[in-house]
């Protein structure tokens, strides 16, 4: 891989959408694989969402919260996911926003998510900003923020990976 300024969008699609597959699939090995140890994961509540740290939000995990959220899936235990959903995920309008002031490049791109459930079919859609880190291999998460539409009402059990 190039320097940033050489990285073609193909590239950032490519790993948007692995990262997608990755969670649909519940590879949970692999999607972990893909965050940096300083990852920040956020899905805020009503709207685009303040700051993490001193407002509500539906998600907000660091890297050690994440590992945990994981290996609770890992389990087939918990509640919400027992029956596993059957997830898909179709992911467009992916963009190139900019880059932070250590190098991330900041990626949107929009989402609609359909889950099925023994019960009943849910659709969620949104806008996902990515802060992707240029490694070695390719790129590492750094940060991911799902903004729900609809996130001013309140939300269903959401107990697998946005």
């Amino acid at each position: 891989m190039s320097t940033t300024t050489e990285i073609g969008i193909r590239e950032i699609e490519r790993f948007v959408f692995q990262e997608a597959r990755y969670a649909d699939e519940h590879d949970y090995d692999a999607w972990e694989a893909l965050w940096t140890d300083d990852a920040t994961y956020w899905v805020p509540v009503d709207g685009e969402g303040g700051d993490p740290l001193t407002t509500m939000s539906i998600i907000f995990d660091n890297r050690n919260r994440i590992t945990t959220r994981l290996n609770q899936l890992r389990t087939g235990k918990r509640y919400s996911q027992a029956p596993r959903s059957t997830l898909r995920r179709i992911v467009g309008n992916v963009e190139l926003l900019g880059s932070t002031d250590n190098g991330d490049l900041v990626v949107g791109a929009n989402f609609i998510l359909l889950e099925s459930r023994e019960s009943k079919n849910e659709t969620l859609g949104g806008r996902c900003t990515y802060h992707l880190r240029p490694s070695g291999e390719g790129f590492k998460l750094a940060h991911k923020k799902v903004v729900l539409v609809g996130n001013d009402k309140p939300v269903t059990s959401v107990g697998f990976i946005l």
